[in-house]
């Protein structure tokens, strides 16, 4: 039997919390192969981020074409996109199928505020890449981006929230509702199948750099153990992911103060099961 492969689309993070690098040490923590294709580089660490350099929309293309016409992905997972072009040009090799089902972080802003994808992307976001994704998991703000609203303050405008984004064409949608404070962090999971919340004790913490790449890399690294094994994603039940997703991100999240990497919102812990700082 082979290695389940999954397969990040998302930029570079030079401080290793977040993007590309975050994704493929969860996809390596949590038992799946992982690959990546580059569509940005940025020049960030833990205060934030100075630059952005985007890779051609048809450079982005080519990697993924040449990895698929090789290599079977059994999920993939997108983070930052960057430009509507890149974007676009994602949605058009995703449209065909080849890696497996689609978790699509909507990266736009940085946790320490920094915006990271133009108007002219959200729009190529909501019309283009939601209907081929399989799950996507957008934070209250980058909800409220795509509905063009304003952001969730309460669980039931998540649950209203998570329905809109759904009418646009995802199989699922999680909203994440970090940025409701108080005592519980509650996301929500909406399918055709109904409404699922998920709650986890906040943890007091500023090393919460990568969180939302850590998630949805979670999420595809689990989904793509089940493809793997039973060779489609058809009726694929994402609330025990999303609950083992979010199990393993809590650790990660408790443990992240003791790296001690940087100064402003530092990563969280990818191996916290396996090593210690």
């Amino acid at each position: 039997m082979s290695a389940a492969v999954a397969l990040t689309v998302a930029g570079s993070d030079p401080s290793g919390g977040a993007g590309i690098q975050a994704d493929l040490k969860t996809f390596s923590a949590l038992g799946a192969y992982g690959t990546a294709v580059l569509t940005a580089l940025t020049a960030q660490n833990t205060r934030g981020v100075t630059g952005v350099h985007p890779v051609p929309a048809e450079f982005v293309g080519e990697q993924l074409r040449t990895l698929f016409a090789d290599v079977t992905v059994h999920a993939t997972k997108l983070g930052m996109l960057g430009t509507a072009e890149v974007v676009r040009e994602v949605a058009a090799v995703l449209a065909g199928r080849p890696g497996g089902p689609v978790v699509c972080d909507p990266v736009m802003v940085a946790t320490s505020g920094d915006r990271l994808i133009s108007q002219e992307a959200v729009d190529a976001v909501r019309t283009e890449l939601l209907p081929v994704s399989d799950l996507v998991t957008p934070n209250a703000p980058e909800a409220a981006a795509l509905l063009d609203v304003a952001p969730a303050t309460r669980v039931d405008q998540l649950v209203e929230q998570g329905w809109a984004l759904l009418a646009l064409g995802p199989a699922a949608v999680l909203v994440k509702g970090g940025h409701l404070g108080g005592g519980e962090s509650v996301d929500v999971l909406v399918t055709a199948g109904g409404v699922v919340e998920t709650r986890r004790p906040r943890v007091a913490t500023t090393s919460t750099h990568g969180t939302g790449c850590t998630l949805s890399s979670a999420l595809a690294a689990l989904a793509a153990r089940l493809h793997a094994v039973d060779g489609g994603d058809a009726g694929l039940d994402w609330a025990p992911l999303v609950e083992q997703a979010r199990d393993y991100l809590q650790q990660a999240l408790e443990s992240g103060g003791a790296l001690g990497v940087g100064a402003g919102h530092g990563p969280v812990h990818h191996f916290a099961r396996w090593w210690s700082a």
